[in-house]
């Protein structure tokens, strides 16, 4: 008997845990609640736990300890085909002897439904991801973007409420993939389903979800929305996981309200904002996005004011990538917009750069 939850989440897990071998846990008690109509994603390295945990919520791997609701209801022991949730693979897993339309009435059948209802819902979900016109077409007519628009009508077909979706976009090249995204968005926005998405590419989660689940070594390291995983992580490893970033080491000095004192390494002495450093003395890794960094900068007396040393200097389009030698690195990174002043730097070329202290933090040294 499915255990009634108190929970008004509509997805909970709550202190799931993971082993295959009874020793290594993959998962580390993992708490995580989801509203209806989230589009969440799980982001992390291969090996990190995103991928089971979302075979745990489907139902084909199960928990080692700890309870996974939907909608208040215990489904730890409740088969995957009963969970009435859609699944979308990145390998589409299409059955090639049948059309587009018989794919989609698959689910159905197998949920003894008549045919005049299945040939409705069939219609419904192929408008749905605009590929009404291809009923009649076999997967291997198709190109990859328009099997991967079927496997998600497929998903939608019986109108549930939940889809999980593992790398659906890893085999399609890189425009599709853009624009895939935003149709899968947009799709999943319009019929204000729950999406639990995993992949391993940072900007598909910054572009479509409304929370990131960053994973690492079985444990969420950050859970927040995408410009806040951006703008503020919480440590080290989400920091150089999510965008690029710099770090520059060194030791905080003094800590006073919201900003501390870091003396760098190389010597220079910076202000940051004191994210998970809680004394002085200690040692800190000091996060700074390439974007928040100017040349020849005109920033009011709170800026830092450094000389740097330029290493590469890279035309990408839209914007420019210097790569400098600050306080003795030689990897730290400025990110510029292409306009039509701007000064194109050598190798070699000696340049001021400054940020404010508020675009600095001090997070762990790990």
């Amino acid at each position: 008997m499915a255990e009634q939850g108190n929970s008004d989440a509509f997805v909970s897990f709550e202190r799931v845990q993971k082993s295959y071998d009874g020793e290594t846990l993959v998962v580390k008690d993992l708490n995580l609640t989801m509203p209806k109509g989230e589009f969440l994603t799980m982001l992390g390295p291969s090996g990190s736990g995103k991928t089971t945990c979302l075979m745990m919520l489907a139902g084909f791997e199960t928990a080692t300890h700890g309870d996974i609701r939907l909608d208040g209801v215990s489904i730890n022991h409740i088969p995957p085909h009963k969970r009435g949730i859609g699944m979308v693979f990145q390998n589409y897993a299409l059955f090639p002897h049948m059309t587009v339309a018989e794919n989609l009435s698959f689910p159905l059948e197998v949920r003894k439904m008549g045919k005049s209802d299945r040939e409705a819902k069939v219609k419904r979900a192929l408008e749905m991801v605009q590929m009404d016109a291809f009923g009649g077409r076999r997967p291997a007519q198709l190109s990859g973007g328009q099997q991967q628009r079927i496997a998600l009508a497929r998903a939608l077909v019986f109108e549930a409420e939940l889809v999980l979706m593992d790398e659906p976009l890893g085999a399609l090249d890189k425009q599709l993939r853009e624009h895939m995204q935003f149709e899968i968005k947009r799709i999943a926005d319009n019929l204000g389903i729950t999406v639990v998405y995993v992949t391993h590419d940072q900007t598909e989660a910054l572009t479509m979800s409304d929370r990131v689940a960053v994973f690492d070594d079985g444990r969420i390291q950050q859970l927040a929305p995408p410009d806040e995983l951006y703008e503020k992580p919480q440590n080290s490893f989400v920091a150089q996981f999510i965008g690029e970033n710099n770090t520059l080491e060194g030791t905080v000095e003094s800590i006073a309200g919201d900003r501390c004192t870091v003396k760098l390494d190389h010597g220079e002495v910076i202000d940051a904002i004191p994210v998970n450093v809680a004394q002085k003395g200690e040692r800190t890794r000091v996060s700074i996005r390439p974007e928040r960094v100017e040349f020849n900068p005109d920033m009011g007396p709170d800026a830092h004011t450094l000389e740097a040393e330029v290493q590469e200097f890279i035309y990408m389009g839209d914007v420019f990538r210097t790569r400098l030698k600050v306080a003795g690195k030689d990897d730290f990174i400025v990110k510029t917009r292409n306009r039509a002043d701007q000064e194109r730097l050598d190798p070699g070329q000696k340049v001021k750069i400054g940020w404010l202290p508020e675009d600095c933090r001090a997070l762990d040294a790990t």
